[in-house]
């Protein structure tokens, strides 16, 4: 039995293995409705054998989305086709999750391959952005400061979306609070200059996180697990750091999650990293050991022996993975050949499991 194939229980679900698919934005819906892409998209990783498939950042409101494509859980009509898909996960002996979002100042932009760049302009589809401060993205529209309202129907937003996520069946779900999005530029001090309880102290900068946590964990009941995604550093002076996070992660954990997955980076527009394989780890590590809080890894993990020595380390609980997925849609199936694993196989693929 290898770590990365023993499976994985939170509250009430059992993860056949440990070896994820990250959220990926697919920049292809319509009107936050997924289209028959996403059906295809997602489904493939159920017969490719992930433990867990988390859907990309679904803005929880028309004005959430990172882009104009973005999917979205603020409509029923969102809600019946998002089930349709975890229908068909399901058929595949597979387990989905979905990324509750808020873009905040980040959000109404062009998506990635489209001609133009920046923010989208109103009279193109675009709209107002809003943030804990009035301090833009760097090349981004201006952006306005939340006010007490505006923060309360944020936290309406994420409501609403948790429960038509458990009515559309989802297995778990995870509470976006890195890359520089609504709830990430609350905690970084380079984002958020407030003077009130939602500004100044790390624990003032947490205050939304874990009101929208502990929101997500009441309407979710007991049974269903939370995640946390978390931007461990800003790799910026003066910003948000990985010893703030385990303490984050932390109080999360205490206010309902039940795993924090950490990644990094998104706040400032041209951050100085060294892209190396699994050089996110060691965040997950810091964020494990110094919040004692349990964690998913990602990061360039792109093989079964590197996922494995992940979890045989002690700096994470589970792995996730992105571009791997994409490169190859079977990469659980593979990983398990290389590191003979026993696993179950779609009866269809069979004939490739041995030879």
């Amino acid at each position: 039995m290898t770590l990365l194939f023993s499976p994985l229980t939170l509250r009430s679900r059992t993860f056949r293995n440990r070896l994820w698919v990250s959220p990926m934005c697919m920049y292809s819906a319509v009107e936050g409705v997924p289209q028959s892409w996403h059906r295809t998209h997602l489904a493939q990783f159920a017969s490719g054998g992930a433990g867990l498939i988390v859907a990309e950042a679904t803005a929880v409101t028309p004005e959430g989305r990172i882009s104009p494509r973005d999917t979205g859980l603020w409509t029923d009509e969102q809600r019946d086709v998002w089930a349709e898909i975890v229908s068909d996960i399901h058929a595949r002996g597979g387990m989905i999750g979905i990324q509750l979002a808020h873009a905040g100042r980040k959000a109404s932009t062009w998506w990635p391959w489209a001609e133009e760049q920046g923010s989208v302009p109103a009279d193109q589809g675009g709209w107002q952005t809003v943030a804990p401060s009035a301090v833009p993205f760097e090349g981004f529209a201006p952006t306005e400061a939340l006010d007490a309202a505006g923060i309360d129907r944020i936290v309406a937003g994420f409501a609403d979306a948790t429960r038509r996520a458990v009515d559309a069946g989802f297995d778990a779900l995870e509470v976006h609070g890195a890359h520089g999005y609504l709830l990430h530029q609350f905690l970084s001090p380079l984002s958020n200059v407030r003077s009130d309880e939602y500004g100044g102290s790390l624990q003032n900068r947490a205050r939304l996180l874990l009101r929208i946590v502990e929101t997500v964990r009441e309407i979710a009941g007991p049974d269903l697990p939370v995640l946390v995604r978390l931007s461990a550093t800003d790799y910026a002076e003066g910003g948000f750091v990985p010893e703030e996070a385990a303490e984050v992660g932390r109080w999360a954990i205490e206010h309902g999650a039940d795993l924090v997955d950490v990644s990094s980076g998104g706040t400032i527009a041209h951050p100085k990293v060294q892209l190396r394989p699994g050089y996110q780890v060691p965040f997950a590590e810091i964020v494990r050991a110094g919040g004692r809080v349990p964690t998913g890894a990602v990061g360039l993990i792109t093989s079964a022996a590197q996922a494995e020595e992940v979890l045989a380390s002690g700096a994470a609980d589970a792995v996730f993975a992105g571009r791997e997925w994409l490169r190859d849609p079977h990469f659980a199936l593979r990983a398990a050949h290389e590191l003979g694993a026993e696993v179950d196989w779609p009866p269809q693929y069979l004939r490739a499991r041995w030879r």
